[in-house]
């Protein structure tokens, strides 16, 4: 069985009562227990939830050498962390990038990931779903 976590960065841990127009209103909690349950014959599946940078890249280098993938959605500091980008191309656990939203019909500044140049692919805008979608691609 496949070893697989999900890590999500800033703010995250607010879905479900941020900006629900953006990020819908389910919680992710309630979504992971979905999807653990979806796929428990498929994959052992863990997650990890972190506002604090450091820990987010601490969590990369546990798991980036012994775990099977990772999904990872670094929220912001995925256009604003040379250090997570540099964590996820010093790890050699194969890593999807992930956002609720589509970040390319926000802010210009969102446009800008320094994860995608050593992700094995991103997806963007499809809700929570996108997280199932990376899960897929590791079957």
């Amino acid at each position: 069985m496949k070893k697989l976590i999900i890590i999500n960065g800033p703010n995250l841990n607010l879905l479900g009562k941020r900006e629900p127009m953006i990020y819908g209103s389910n919680s992710f909690e309630e979504f992971f227990k979905k999807l653990k349950n979806k796929y428990a014959d498929d994959f052992q599946l863990e997650y990890y939830q972190s506002n604090i940078e450091g820990e987010l890249i601490n969590k990369l280098h546990e798991v980036g050498f012994n775990y099977d993938g990772i999904i990872l959605n670094a929220a912001a500091y995925t256009h604003t962390s040379v250090g997570i980008g540099d964590a996820v191309k010093a790890i050699e656990t194969p890593v999807v990038e992930v956002h609720v939203s589509n970040i390319h019909a926000r802010e210009e500044f969102r446009h800008v990931s320094y994860i995608a140049p050593n992700a094995k692919g991103v997806l963007f805008g499809f809700g929570l779903q996108g997280y199932e979608l990376a899960l897929q691609s590791f079957l």
